[in-house]
């Protein structure tokens, strides 16, 4: 299986597993800001410095948190430092606004709710950048209990106990996700490849019924022509049996040659198809213009099968061209219009119409074309990507 198919899985499975947590982490931020910081900058309303600006910087966290909310949900990306810094200003300008009495308050929201905003615009990246960043919020946060409470043992031991409070719960979670994710993405590319693998073994079965098929086909057809002249029935020197006979020959050599591994399979079975009248005395002119894109079995001999058809019925010359392009193939043959063109069945799995007839398949369309007058044959095949 191609390894951006495997990616492709991987990211979908990862994305849809992430999506609870991604919602838990949004309803924890914004809760924790609504539902505590918010009654506890009401309740300390007098007691602050500066309350206007706080509020300011309150309402600015949860504008930071709310854009990279709607960006995660959606999967879009953020500008992610530049949040980061806002969030880390405000962080100083709400310590330089709180009392030293609720340096260690919910009403000191930016030191402990820094955490779980900065998870909504780190996330899916690598633990370290949430651990850095939460330390450049104890750096803060270290100088302004200094600043405002001094250094007293029982602050610096609550200062320590913040710490790990603020940081701890974010961290885990980041832990979490970032395994849950890894976990996902693996098992989804696993499970991709179990069904590459049970579709490319359901496919080599039917290649290989198909071929079977065709094979016993070839064995009817080829083996009435070889009964007839065992039993005296055909006349080896008659050209009507010996078109038949090259027919037979060809389409057993295009069925030998599908299975071959080549660069250009379509000229391969092409090539095998012109031997068989070489070695009977006909010259082929055989162009290959382009290059070919890579094409299924079945189109390949959908494109095959009326020309070698038509080639082996031919008796003085013929030219076969092939003309690639990345989203088209065209094979024609010209012979002159003395041939005596074969009206017998094709083989089995194979359908070729009159002229103008549209052979449509999985992979795209292939058109037939046949043209005659007194001079010329002219067919064509034509294969178009869907």
């Amino acid at each position: 299986m191609p390894t951006d198919l495997a990616g492709g899985a991987a990211g979908a499975v990862t994305a849809t597993v992430e999506r609870g947590p991604r919602i838990a982490a949004v309803l924890i931020a914004f809760g924790w800001h609504l539902a505590i910081n918010l009654p506890a900058i009401l309740g300390a309303w007098q007691q602050l410095r500066l309350p206007w600006v706080v509020g300011a910087g309150w309402l600015v966290f949860g504008a930071v948190g709310a854009v990279a909310a709607v960006n995660l949900l959606r999967g879009a990306p953020s500008p992610t430092w530049p949040l980061v810094g806002v969030l880390l200003l405000v962080d100083v300008v709400v310590f330089a606004c709180v009392p030293p009495s609720l340096v260690f308050g919910a009403v000191n929201f930016g030191w402990s709710t820094l955490g779980w905003f900065v998870v909504l615009l780190l996330w899916g990246r690598r633990i370290p950048a949430l651990v850095a960043v939460l330390a450049v919020g104890a750096a803060i946060a270290l100088v302004g209990v200094l600043t405002l409470r001094g250094t007293e043992a029982a602050d610096l031991s609550r200062y320590a106990m913040a710490v790990y409070g603020n940081a701890t719960l974010p961290i885990a979670m980041m832990i979490a996700i970032n395994l849950l994710g890894t976990l996902a993405g693996t098992t989804a590319q696993a499970a991709a490849a179990r069904t590459a693998i049970e579709t490319e073994r359901a496919t080599a079965g039917r290649t290989h019924q198909t071929r079977r098929d065709r094979l016993a086909a070839l064995d009817r057809t080829a083996g009435a022509i070889l009964t007839e002249l065992a039993q005296g029935r055909a006349d080896p020197a008659d050209p009507a049996v010996q078109r038949r006979c090259a027919l037979e020959a060809s389409r057993l050599r295009r069925l030998i040659a599908e299975s071959d591994d080549v660069p250009d399979p379509l000229l391969h079975e092409l090539r095998a198809c012109v031997d068989v009248v070489e070695r009977n005395g006909l010259p082929v002119d055989f162009v290959a213009v382009g290059a070919l894109p890579p094409l299924p079995v079945e189109i390949r001999r959908r494109l095959a099968e009326p020309l070698t058809t038509t080639l082996a019925a031919a008796t003085r010359w013929a030219r076969l061209t092939v003309v690639g392009q990345p989203d088209e193939v065209v094979v024609s043959l010209t012979t002159p219009g003395t041939s005596v063109i074969t009206s017998e069945p094709v083989g089995a799995g194979d359908t070729i119409g009159g002229s103008g007839d549209d052979l449509s398949g999985a992979d795209g369309k292939v058109e037939y074309i046949h043209e005659e007058n007194e001079e010329l044959v002219w067919v064509q095949t034509r294969w178009r990507a869907a």
